[in-house]
């Protein structure tokens, strides 16, 4: 049927169903390679079939990652290489999935461009496949789009998505992380796929020479160096997991370490690293002096080096190394997790406002529909540790209670009073809590109170 398939009138507008054909043909090699046992059709239906293995599995839960290679593609459209690309198109979808212990099972792209041109689609494919082979998943489908007028003739996207299984009792479970536990460091391989739209303003790069060779990249070019694939971790990864109690895994992309490594950790927590443990590569020292770009904004940019980081227990941090080194992976130790005391602050700072709220409210009930003569009452103010004002307090108090009785005010004035002396006087003895309490008692008192 195909080999009737054409149109005059389409082909006139831009797309050539006929280069489509031509494409699949050069592009089915290349998928062949990543063929598993799983695999149940071949491509050119309208869906991929796969079979999972679900052997050992209980509880099977599918996990999916959907990414594209973003603005590196200029880089390719520059140096005219695109065999690489799809390395990372797979890297950044599978190395989000195995962060939550899954391993990948198939993968689908998508390539949308402005002219189909079937030699070039083979390279890309052929990358994708790579990919595809380093992660152990099956490339079972995908879509190549010609889109003339919406992309330049010479230009294209690449994105995909892929799919992985793992036990439900066996996904990573951050809850158990605690102080002391160990972040292992896994280094990336360059820039991998993130953050090219700042590094193409820093080198200026359509008017710079991308082939020259650049001293401080060791002889490599500029656009060698940029066009390194991500780094895919999978089976090393899944290799550890299987060995060790793994806790948690963040893939370092967009946003670098202040956006991804928190994303693995449980509030109450933090990750504690040191700059000088973080082996910087090379290229990240030359976008910092070529854009004059803060150290903050490059560490909540870029990898840094660091493409994907492992928390487990301290006692198992050299097993854990020696797994992955055995694995191909390289490895190291590059901080620790440690209670983090401004979330516990701010957890203990709402407790007490909502007990002082309800303390507020109970003390005026008292005032209303009680005869306790407040003139009479003695008014004890407990003193922090090591404090000797607690008898000055006391009198204090007690004078200014009696003589705004004898002036007439109001019991809910007194016992609005009261709360706001006893906080004003705290705040001399502790710390900043005592002023957001003293806030939030404000609050609590305008909110109960009418007068």
């Amino acid at each position: 049927m195909k080999e009737i398939s054409k149109s005059e009138a389409y082909a006139q507008s831009g797309v050539d169903i006929t280069a489509g054909y031509r494409s699949v043909e050069l592009i089915k090699k290349h998928i062949q390679r990543t063929t598993t046992k799983g695999v149940v059709s071949d491509i050119g239906g309208f869906g991929g079939l796969f079979e999972l293995d679900l052997e050992g599995i209980s509880k099977p839960v599918l996990v999916s990652g959907t990414d594209g290679v973003g603005t590196k593609l200029k880089i390719a459209f520059l140096m005219d290489k695109h065999d690489t690309v799809g390395i990372d198109c797979v890297a950044m979808c599978v190395n989000d999935v195995i962060c939550c212990g899954a391993k990948p099972q198939i993968f689908l792209d998508y390539i949308a461009c402005g002219k189909n041109f079937p030699e070039k689609i083979e390279q890309i494919v052929a990358g994708v496949a790579e990919g595809c082979v380093q992660s152990g998943c099956a490339l079972i489908g995908g879509e190549t789009a010609e889109m003339p007028g919406f992309y330049p003739e010479d230009e294209y996207d690449l994105a995909g998505c892929a799919t992985g299984v793992v036990d439900k009792n066996k996904i990573l479970d951050a809850s158990k992380m605690k102080e002391g536990d160990v972040i292992i460091a896994l280094p990336s391989s360059g820039v991998h796929s993130n953050g090219f739209s700042l590094v193409r303003k820093v080198f200026d790069i359509e008017n710079c020479d991308l082939k020259a060779p650049v001293s401080e990249l060791g002889g490599k070019s500029l656009g060698e160096t940029l066009l390194t694939p991500t780094k895919i971790y999978v089976k090393p990864v899944l290799a550890l997991i299987d060995q060790v109690e793994v806790k948690g895994i963040s893939h370092i992309t967009g946003g670098g370490f202040y956006e991804n490594i928190p994303r693995t950790i449980p509030e109450g927590l933090g990750a504690s690293i040191a700059k000088s443990d973080v082996r910087i590569l090379p290229i990240f020292n030359l976008i910092q002096k070529a854009g004059n770009v803060s150290e903050r904004d490059m560490f909540n940019t870029y990898n840094m080096g660091v493409g994907m980081i492992c928390i487990v227990n301290e006692e198992d941090a050299d097993k854990s190394i020696e797994i992955l080194k055995a694995n191909g992976q390289d490895a190291y130790v590059i901080g620790h997790l440690f209670i983090n005391k401004s979330y516990l602050n701010k957890v203990v700072t709402i407790a007490l406002s909502i007990l002082l709220i309800i303390f507020t409210c109970g003390i005026y009930s008292l005032t209303i529909f009680s005869d306790i003569n407040i003139s009479n009452c003695n008014i004890t103010f407990l003193s922090p540790p090591g404090k000797k004002c607690s008898d000055i307090c006391n009198h204090t108090l007690t004078r200014i209670f009696q003589e705004m009785l004898l002036e007439g005010q109001s019991r809910l004035q007194l016992c609005n009073l009261f709360i706001i002396i006893i906080f004003s006087i705290h705040i001399g003895h502790t710390s900043l809590l005592s002023l957001r309490l003293f806030i939030y008692t404000l609050i609590g008192l305008l909110y109960f109170s009418d007068t």
